[in-house]
Order: structure tokens, then sequence, then C-alpha cells
């Protein structure tokens, strides 16, 4: 009988750093990443990046989606989720729009999460801060140049 679920998984992770090997830079790919081995950089991706329980990743991570088991350092986000599973050791930022901890995982730092948390958008100005760009208020009386 033929294992489904281990060939979809490969087919989902097309790339895959295996336990014995060491990579430090920038990773960008279309559709999905298993870190077996260890991984010091930034990766950027659409797809997902699957952590193993026996990996190291030293890395900020942009994604479609994340799954940690291993041990990670640096910021993550994710379009769509971030799972956290139960052997999860995660110091850093996340943001991500679903987020998934299991019972047992360890996580140090800043959480943000819902749709909004990903999105690429301008944050609006505070009472007391100046738009650049923006034309001066133009007093009662004066001409506008």
């Amino acid at each position: 009988m033929a294992d489904t679920a281990g060939n979809q998984g490969n087919q989902e992770f097309s790339t895959i750093l295996g336990p014995d090997a060491s990579f430090k830079g920038e990773l960008t790919f279309e559709k999905g990443m298993r870190l077996i081995g260890k991984f010091e950089g930034k990766v950027t991706t659409p797809g997902r990046v699957h952590v193993a329980r026996e990996a190291k990743m030293n890395a900020d991570v942009d994604a479609g989606g994340i799954v940690v088991e291993g041990e990670v350092h640096g910021n993550l986000s994710a379009q769509d989720r971030i799972e956290l599973k139960n052997s999860a050791r995660y110091e850093g930022d996340l943001r991500a729009s679903k987020l998934v901890v299991d019972e047992g995982a360890v996580f140090s730092g800043h959480v943000s999460v819902g749709p909004d948390s990903v999105k690429n958008t301008t944050p609006a100005p505070r009472k007391d801060e100046k738009r650049v760009g923006a034309p001066p208020p133009v007093a009662q009386g004066q001409p506008v140049k």
C-alpha cells in the first residue's frame, strides 16, 4: 500500500535540507522546504516551511505557512498560519493570520495574529505626527500658491 501522505509531503516540500546539511545565506523558492539540518540567514517563499524536530534555524522567515517542530531563533511571518508543535523551541517575534501552539511548545517573543497582522498596510499617522509631502495648512485669507 502506497503512503500517499508521505508522497504528498514530498511534493509539498520539494526543497529539503537534510540532517547533514548546514547552510548560511538567503533562500527563495516557490513551493515548500523541509529543514532537517541547520540554516542561518533569511527565507522568503509564498510556500510552506517545515522545521523538523532535529533542525536548528537562526533566520527571519517570510512564508505562506510555517510549521516549527525544532529550534528556531528569528522573526517569523506567515500569510496563512504558523504552527508551533509540542517539540518546538522558538524565540523571536511572529506575525500570522492564524497561530496554533501545541501544549509543550516553548515560545519567547511578541505575537501579532489575525488577518490585519500580515497585511502590508501603512499605519495611520499619530495625532502628533505629520505626513511627509502633505501641503501645509492654509490660513484664512491667504492666497493659495
